[in-house]
């Protein structure tokens, strides 16, 4: 029989196929309008640096150095700039100092200007890549900021970033306890503790006032600003600022994120903790009395990675202290470390709630069966990380085994079935109603379901997406190698190209393209059960030629997609489609018997056919209704 040459039709239809494809790709890119805001943004940005470095000059009416407590003279001249918060200035501690605090896990430094941190320091973990010998810096050169804007009882807006701290260190049982005051006299001050534990990356952070009645006005809650300009700490920027947001937590557990644009504004109530989320690592603020409201601003830094390569995300939130009793008093938890699941759930805090593992089903897939056996197979066992990803996706396809036999025993049948259901089309060409209705009746009288190939496949989707989402945020695999695939955390790049290709990017990562062909294989295998077994609609695309298309759009998408992406994701992909390439073989040659198929549906077509379910019952009575109201109209005519 000849084969069915492409009609103009055909041609439209892959033609459509082709440029919804195109269009995915591309609808991400940003637009004139965005890229013009994103100009003018920056010019924001630098505007505001310039009126805080003019901010910053105002203080130059601190003195150079310390005046004594007694000198009534230099104290009433400091009153006319800072009020109440004069004494303050006269400390010898009012000078440019810093205290360090540090266990085995975090190194902090506190200015005694603002009293807040202004280095924080991961001791553990290295920046771009292992062995680099450059540990990860959250807070350093002023990327980050804390400030509380004090309203005085005289008119006066200061802002404590500006004014100076007096600190005390000292040791309580194993704990190293800082206190940070801003004193308005010898008991009367606004203070700052931070406490840290050994071992850990949680900080005790405490802001409380005494004796401040006469000198803040109570009226109104103090705003706790807080910044941060998070460095880049991976080997691909753009990679890692995907998944950089603010992440937190209602009052009543539920977590949420600021948006994913270039420029997010929100303002949310009743806050249990704020997170400044980098792709592995993380700045965390939870308070033990829910803050009342927090306005949060997320800033893109990124547009050209190769200009934009230090920072990547500017994170801002304003939060209003409320006064109780005249006085501040708020007990508070800075988190500064990895953005590891494990680590962060061990806190009891809702804080792994931040780490990405998608929503419904996708999440559970994730929480409850890959981030346990995964964490059980690079951790306990002892593995290269390489290994344990091939064991974990043996395992998980394996397990999905008897779903894949199922799709592929219902496609066999299918098969078996097409001559018949191409010759109900050739009977019934002219009345597709009728057509339809002696093909159910086919399938129900041969036994076979034509929706049990699909709901296998559509059983494997969620597990699917769910890696999606898992190997992107598994911490596990930072800095982790296999084969020539230096970081599985991010791309395996084996040559570098001397020119960008759009969406693709400038290097070439071969996991992708073992994966791409991989899929490709596995599809030329199937392809033909799978026209077989789906029969030709009226009025449908081609179904045979669609699939001879998707053959090679397939693999082109994951070289496209994946090339960026980690080297941890590719290589599940690759192993995965292997296995399934293997899985199938052993079915298809020493498991499903076509012959024992086609003589079992013989036997079924010989006898009584089974009572169709309800739902069969429902469709067909829709469908006889709608061939006797075609009937009826085509009567009147």
């Amino acid at each position: 029989m000849e084969e069915k040459k492409l009609d103009l039709n055909s041609i439209i239809g892959f033609v459509l196929i082709f440029g919804i494809l195109i269009w995915i790709m591309y609808q991400n890119q940003p637009s004139e309008k965005e890229i013009a805001a994103e100009k003018a943004r920056k010019e924001l940005v630098a505007k505001q640096e310039a009126q805080a470095k003019a901010d910053k000059a105002k203080t130059a009416a601190l003195p150079a150095k310390a005046a004594t407590p007694g000198d009534t003279v230099q104290l009433a001249q400091l009153q006319k700039t800072l009020g109440g918060f004069a004494y303050s200035a006269t400390l010898p501690s009012a000078k440019e100092s810093y205290t360090t605090i540090e266990n085995e896990k975090l190194k902090l430094k506190i200015a005694n200007k603002g009293g807040y941190i202004v280095e924080a320091t991961l001791k553990e973990f290295e920046k771009f890549k292992k062995g680099s010998g450059q540990l990860v810096e959250l807070i350093k050169n002023n990327n980050s900021n804390l400030n509380l804007q004090l309203l005085t009882t005289d008119n006066r807006t200061l802002n404590s970033k500006d004014l100076y701290f007096e600190p005390t260190l000292e040791k309580i049982g194993v704990d190293q306890v800082l206190s940070m005051r801003l004193k308005a006299g010898a008991n009367e001050f606004l203070e700052y503790k931070y406490i840290l534990k050994p071992n850990d990356y949680l900080v005790g952070f405490d802001i409380r006032s005494q004796g401040l009645s006469r000198v803040l006005n109570s009226a109104k809650p103090l705003d706790l600003q807080w910044d941060l300009k998070t460095y880049r700490n991976e080997k691909s920027i753009s990679y890692e600022n995907r998944y950089a947001e603010i992440y937190y937590e209602h009052e009543d557990g539920k977590i949420n994120y600021a948006g994913l644009g270039s420029h997010e504004e929100e303002t949310i109530e009743k806050v249990s903790f704020i997170a400044y989320k980098q792709h592995f690592f993380t700045s965390i603020l939870v308070t033990e009395k829910p803050f009342a409201n927090a306005k949060l601003e997320s800033t893109n830094l990124v547009n050209d990675e190769k200009i934009d390569t230090v920072f990547t995300k500017q994170f801002k939130s304003n939060i209003p202290l409320a006064f109780s009793n005249g006085e501040i008093d708020y007990k508070m938890q800075w988190y500064f470390g990895p953005a590891d699941y494990k680590v962060l759930k061990s806190y009891d805090k809702n804080f792994q709630k931040i780490i990405p593992l998608g929503w419904g089903i996708f999440g559970w897939i994730n929480k409850l069966i890959f981030v346990p056996l995964f964490g059980f197979l690079s951790s306990t066992i002892g593995l290269s990380l390489g290994i344990a990803i091939i064991i974990f996706t043996i395992i998980i396809k394996l397990a999905m085994s008897p779903i894949t036999y199922k799709s592929f025993l219902s496609q066999a049948k299918m098969k078996v079935l097409r001559p018949d259901i191409t010759e109900l089309g050739e009977k019934y060409k002219k009345d597709p109603m009728k057509k339809q209705q002696e093909t159910m009746k086919l399938y129900n009288k041969a036994g076979v379901n034509p929706m049990a190939g699909c709901i296998p496949a559509l059983i494997q989707l969620p597990f699917m997406y769910a890696s999606f989402q898992f190997f992107p945020a598994a911490f596990e695999l930072r800095q982790k190698g296999f084969l020539w695939a230096d970081d599985l955390s991010s791309f395996d790049s084996v040559a570098k190209l001397p020119f960008n290709i759009p969406l693709y990017g400038d290097h070439i990562s071969l996991f992708p393209i073992l994966a791409a062909i991989a899929i490709f294989f596995y599809m030329k295998m199937t392809s033909g059960d799978q026209q077989m077994a789906a029969p030709q609609q009226e009025g449908m695309p081609d179904m045979a030629k669609m699939m001879k298309i998707m053959i090679y759009v397939s693999p082109l998408m994951m070289l496209i997609f994946f090339n960026s992406y980690g080297a941890g994701l590719s290589l599940y992909n690759f192993i995965s489609n292997l296995i399934t390439i293997g899985i199938m073989f052993v079915i298809k040659n020493y498991i499903v018997d076509s012959e024992k198929i086609h003589a079992q549906i013989q036997e079924n077509k010989q006898r009584e056919p089974k009572k169709p379910s309800k739902f069969q019952q429902r469709l067909q009575e829709v469908m006889e209704q709608q061939e006797a109201a075609k009937k009826a109209q085509n009567k009147k005519k």
